[in-house]
């Protein structure tokens, strides 16, 4: 059963070049921390459907990396490579985000985004603030047209109804 009133927020400041997404899970820090930071889950809740996400290789670490593939139902890839910068544990991380190739090797035409990541909880609820800083104006504009927004907030709800099913 899905409870409602989860906190959830998504807001771009142009002027910063930043996104900010804070939303609330029914679910305790451990799981939501794992969902975040783990191939078998991310590969079940991270792209939006009817795309899945398809993990290549998974290095939760500093100076480690998730390559991944977005696979569409027609099997097409979109390929992004996160380079993992600063973690504590079950507190935050910061990343690199950035769209690749199958070898992890940067697309620089297309935007990058440095991620950070925190995770609280309370009375049994845990919340993720995401903030994404693009270099340029440009980058953030199209990143959204690219349908970050909606394809993001899609993911998370995917996240929620994982959450409820573990």
């Amino acid at each position: 059963m899905m409870k409602k009133n989860l906190f959830f927020d998504f807001s771009v400041d142009k002027a910063r070049k930043t996104i900010h997404v804070t939303r609330e899970f029914n679910a305790d820090l451990g799981l939501v921390w794992k969902a975040w930071t783990t191939a078998e889950l991310l590969d079940q809740w991270w792209a939006p459907s009817p795309w899945r996400a398809e993990t290549k290789v998974m290095d939760f670490r500093e100076a480690g990396m998730w390559l991944y593939a977005m696979v569409s139902p027609e099997g097409e890839k979109h390929w992004s490579r996160i380079d993992y910068l600063d973690i504590v544990r079950e507190r935050r991380f910061s990343a690199l985000d950035s769209f690749s190739d199958e070898k992890g090797t940067i697309n620089h035409a297309l935007p990058q985004t440095d991620w950070t990541k925190e995770f609280s909880e309370a009375d049994g609820r845990t919340t993720v603030e995401v903030n994404c800083r693009l270099k340029k104006l440009e980058d953030l504009e199209k990143l959204i047209q690219m349908g970050f927004q909606e394809g993001f907030t899609q993911g998370l709800n995917q996240l929620e109804q994982l959450l409820e099913s573990l």
